[in-house]
């Protein structure tokens, strides 16, 4: 049995002293890390300098950090309500502040999107990986500690663990083990508000060196909150929602796209008339699929989130495949999600199993009954921008930052083209918000994640592409067709300049009116219907901070347009708020301006609160 322990600096001392001072730590991706075990072993090394700590990890979390005051006065509250009680992860911190010791080091490679721009040490020990590839480079660095979060139960007065959120790289890792490609010391902490999954991750309190449990060490689950679903994201959501066929297989990414496409999937399966009338209006001309789904899809995905229990709520995630109508790899979510899981009747829960990421992106190891189990599979997955002939970027700039990481989207990509039937669907805005709008869809970029001979499908707000077997010219022509229209004409240029389109090629007149107000038209009649709600699986900000939401993002926007931000101040100028909007108002401390900068708050707030009153 492990050896229990209730001070996290003792477990790490025992580390130190059972390993040796070369310590290659591998922590999960994102939920799954043991906090306090982390930050104790790093300041083990901080205090010896002689121990040599590699961090070897993906998606590290940390609580949102506001831009600006608005951002504060808006977010704080929510971060102290949401993260107050989550433990920052020291190694992060050393980072942000150029801090870290020359005797610890830490390898991601998968990045929060975003939030290691312009840190050198984060992005030069970045490794560019697979998913799937991870468990591989860990044993090729000589691993030998895993620490882990963990869900605790007795059974039969004997302790078991779940790996729960994060079966991931841990199964695979231990697989190797037994086989005696691996040696390590699996590590685990306790945290009692973590759902206890059933499956392959349910261990048996042997396979654990030693384990920190103390009321101490708990502490709240990192619970991101849902982000509001914009008409957009509502409109390639929904164009991909009508792709989906009935019977098949689906993986989907997170993010407000993933939340877009479910709630279509729902809108469908349950109102197939209101779903044709808003696919009429977003896509006269395209042929979808509208019927509801009787046979109902299985779901096989590296991620669960809440948009999946959904589904599975809704009727639609229900085709059994050996009891099971869900696998997946690794979780996160709101803390109603976590909640969800955790009180789910046990032959529920038993419906969705938690697997090791060999098995849910890719094909090796059991590869027929693989094969029979995702038929019409559609991986749905999300990219930054992409070119005309079909490549797609997703996680760099051309300049090499990386932006967030490969993840499993080669995978899925990669799996779409070996399975019959199946298709990889990418999804993007068509263009770039900023001083000035920038199209996402380009001719040419200088970083690429997925190749252009890998091309299948591409759904922006304006519609499909379907490039799949197609010619550079076809290819060319149909991400035309899904553009932003402020920009095909030079695109189109540049197309022809390059001797890939016809001189004579003009783009079809259906496809010369792909603008913003188009779509938010197009959406008006099912958002007032309730059909798309701005938070379509729950949220966790109050109603009042739902209201204030589209108002900061209209200010958020009028920022980098001088001219807008000047008639939003105008607009609250002579405005005068309703009840609600005063509510707004004192959420963020602007009910009674004390200073010339409060006043000058007030008045854009009441604006673009205004603004945001359709």
């Amino acid at each position: 049995m492990p050896k229990i322990f209730s001070d996290p600096d003792a477990i790490a001392e025992d580390i130190v002293r059972d390993v040796g001072t070369t310590l290659v730590v591998g922590l999960p991706l994102g939920l799954g890390k043991a906090n306090h075990i982390v930050n104790a072993l790093y300041r083990r090394a901080v205090a010896d300098r002689s121990i040599h700590l590699t961090f070897f990890t993906a998606l590290t979390l940390e609580k949102p950090r506001p831009s600006n005051e608005l951002e504060k006065r808006f977010i704080g509250p929510v971060i102290d309500r949401l993260f107050g009680g989550y433990p920052d992860l020291d190694y992060a911190t050393a980072l942000r502040k150029r801090e870290l010791p020359p005797n610890i080091q830490v390898n991601e490679f998968f990045f929060l999107a975003g939030k290691w721009l312009g840190v050198a040490d984060a992005q030069q020990h970045y490794i560019s990986a697979n998913y799937t590839h991870a468990a591989s480079y860990l044993l090729a660095r000589g691993l030998n500690v895993i620490t882990q979060l963990v869900a605790k139960r007795v059974v039969d007065g004997a302790a078991r663990y779940s790996l729960s959120c994060n079966t991931d790289t841990t199964l695979d890792m231990m697989r190797a083990r037994a086989e005696g490609r691996a040696s390590f010391r699996l590590i685990g902490q306790v945290n009692s508000d973590l759902p206890y999954m059933p499956g392959q991750g349910d261990l048996p309190g042997d396979e654990f060196h030693a384990v920190l449990e103390s009321p101490d060490t708990e502490f709240p689950l990192f619970a991101p909150p849902s982000e509001p679903v914009s008409d957009t994201k509502y409109a390639i959501g929904l164009h991909a929602a009508g792709l989906i066929r009935d019977g098949g297989t689906l993986q989907i990414g997170i993010g407000q796209i993933g939340d877009a496409l479910a709630q279509g999937l729902i809108v469908r399966h349950r109102d197939s008339a209101a779903f044709k009338d808003v696919m009429q209006r977003l896509s006269p001309a395209a042929h979808v699929q509208t019927a509801p789904f009787a046979q109902g899809l299985y779901g096989v995905s590296e991620m669960l989130f809440e948009a999946f229990l959904g589904l599975i709520e809704a009727g639609i995630l229900k085709r059994d495949v050996d009891g099971v109508i869900l696998h997946a790899a690794f979780f996160l979510g709101p803390q109603a999600f976590y909640a969800k899981l955790h009180d789910m009747p046990p032959e529920q829960l038993a419906k969705i199993r938690m697997m090791p990421v060999s098995f849910t992106n890719e094909l090796y190891g059991d590869e027929g009954a693989k094969r029979r189990a995702r038929v019409n599979a559609h991986f749905v997955n999300n990219t930054m921008m992409a070119t005309l002939t079909g490549a797609a970027i997703s996680d760099g700039l051309d300049d090499g930052q990386v932006i967030s990481g490969v993840g499993g989207q080669y995978n899925f990509v990669a799996q779409a083209f070996a399975l019959e039937g199946a298709r990889s669907i990418l999804t993007l805005e068509a263009t770039r918000a900023g001083k000035t709008p920038s199209s996402n869809i380009r001719w040419s970029y200088g970083h690429q994640t997925i190749p252009r001979h890998l091309r299948d499908i591409f759904v922006t707000e304006y519609g499909v592409a379907d490039l799949r077997g197609k010619s550079d010219a076809d290819t060319i022509a149909a991400m035309l067709s899904v553009a932003d229209s402020r920009f095909q004409q030079e695109l189109m240029r540049q197309a022809k300049d390059a001797g890939k389109l016809p001189k004579t090629f003009q783009i079809a007149a259906a496809h010369r009116d792909n603008m913003p107000d188009r779509i938010a038209t197009a959406l008006k009649p099912a958002r007032d219907a309730g059909l798309l709600p701005m938070f379509p699986f729950g949220s966790d900000f109050t109603d009042v901070e739902q209201r204030l939401i589209p108002a900061l993002q209209i200010l958020s926007a009028a920022v980098k347009v001088p001219s807008k931000l000047a008639t939003l101040l105008w607009e609250g100028l002579m405005s005068s708020p309703n009840a609600i909007e005063e509510a707004c108002l004192a959420r963020l401390k602007l009910d009674k301006p004390a200073t010339i900068q409060e006043r000058a708050y007030r008045w854009l707030v009441s604006g673009a609160l205004k603004s945001s009153r359709s």
